[in-house]
């Protein structure tokens, strides 16, 4: 590794809430079970691999109720995520905008970033990080839900991860339906 990239940081920014209701609702059709949930470990570890960097990994939370899932919590801080435990009124996605102000702050300065989400509301954000060029710019999510704002930026440089496919972070095989590249088909898995 050179010493560029030893020196320079990848931020991982994890919308907990997006990918949590994604996987829940989208995909699952109710709550996840322990052994269904992504192992966060496996996604830090994924972000050192992959652009052979050091990473700050940042957990956005929602706790506008005045609590916090400090199980949850530990756990994220074992792995070594900072956990942003936001709050705000009602009508405010305190994630959102603390992934927008995150993302602004990280344009003044050197670094990549990789987002875990796949929130349009971050299209625009993104897309100013990709163009200005310099940074490795990426998205962790399911691919087949992705917004088509953030899709659409793969064309101008957004680097793309599927949770599962690429990434690797779960434990067993999600209810998935997508286009099998006729290279992965492996017909065993549906006798």
């Amino acid at each position: 590794m050179s010493t560029d990239a030893a020196a320079r940081t990848t931020y991982l920014l994890v919308d907990g809430e997006n990918i949590d209701a994604t996987l829940g609702s989208s995909i699952l059709g109710g709550r996840p079970s322990p052994d269904q949930r992504p192992r966060w470990d496996r996604i830090l570890a994924f972000a050192r691999q992959q652009w052979q960097q050091q990473v700050r990994g940042l957990f956005f939370l929602n706790a506008s109720n005045g609590t916090l899932p400090m199980q949850f919590i530990q756990a994220l801080t074992a792995m070594d995520f900072q956990v942003i435990p936001l709050s705000g009124e009602s009508h405010e996605k305190v994630v959102d905008i603390g992934i927008l102000k995150t993302l602004a702050a990280i344009s003044e300065r050197d670094g990549d970033v990789l987002l875990a989400s796949h929130d349009g509301d971050f299209a625009h954000e993104l897309e100013a990080l990709v163009d200005a060029g310099g940074r490795r710019v990426g998205l962790l999510a399911f691919r087949e839900f992705t917004s088509g704002a953030l899709a659409s930026l793969t064309a101008r440089g957004l680097e793309t991860f599927d949770l599962e496919y690429d990434v690797k972070a779960f434990n067993v095989q999600l209810p998935r339906l997508r286009i099998i590249p006729l290279e992965e088909f492996d017909p065993l898995r549906y006798l």
